[in-house]
């Protein structure tokens, strides 16, 4: 065999090899989410798997149709045997949902305002304000300081799984679609993202039911949380 032909061979070999010297590991969401599988993952160490991230949608988890354009992230933090433990650490929304809120002769306006929890964790929100006419900037800092408020009060009176709750649901995008009212009747706010800052006391309680478990059909996907309850939503999202 040719010298070159024989170092091909032996790098392949050893490609081989390394594959052949990792193992698989399952990765798991936390208590928040049931614990459920999200995914393996490759490696020939379990002290590498700790560190490494996973994205899921929240439609992957529960088989709820209607959020599939929320994206939750969970880092792993310790290995027992071939089972990856996370922790949840943010969620993010998907780009293409984010293009068909913010189309034209719309305006949005990106808020962030750092929340601690009743349980101690420092949680990062981002919420997006949704427009169908120009605000003034007496309307958007009024709608700032409105939106911090609301946030840090809820932060000091729920846990970390309560709000991630409501995320999820909607329920917390609504509730700030509410108290902005005072300074402009705003048509639409979304969580865009979140993320988390710093860990507080213990692990967070599991915000899905215990037998939760994928629909069998999908559900009827919901509109993007508006402020007036009364009103249809002018685009169903997606």
């Amino acid at each position: 065999m040719a010298p070159g032909r024989k170092a091909k061979a032996a790098a392949g070999r050893k490609v081989k090899d390394k594959w052949k010297a990792k193992e698989w590991y399952k990765i798991h969401a936390p208590r928040m989410f049931n614990e459920a599988e999200i995914g393996e993952t490759p490696s020939a160490d379990p002290e590498y798997v700790i560190g490494r991230t996973a994205e899921v949608t929240v439609q992957d988890l529960t088989g709820d149709f209607s959020k599939m354009h929320i994206k939750l992230k969970f880092k792993v933090v310790s290995v027992d045997g071939y089972d990856a433990k996370t922790a949840f650490i943010g969620h993010d929304l998907t780009s293409d949902y984010v293009r068909r809120l913010t189309r034209r002769r719309k305006t949005k306006t990106d808020h962030v305002v750092d929340v601690v929890t009743k349980d101690g964790f420092t949680y990062r929100i981002k919420t997006m304000s949704i427009a169908e006419r120009r605000i003034q900037s007496s309307q958007e800092d009024g709608m700032r300081r409105i939106i911090a408020e609301t946030l840090v009060q809820i932060g000091q009176e729920r846990t970390l799984s309560e709000i991630v709750k409501d995320v999820v649901s909607g329920d917390l995008a609504k509730e700030l679609a509410r108290a902005c009212r005072i300074v402009i009747p705003i048509k639409r706010i979304e969580i865009r993202k979140s993320e988390v800052l710093a860990m507080g006391e213990g692990e967070p309680e599991s915000i899905l039911p215990a037998a939760e478990a994928p629909a069998e059909e999908p559900a009827v996907e919901e509109a993007p949380a508006e402020e007036p309850a009364e009103a249809p939503a002018e685009e169903a999202a997606e």
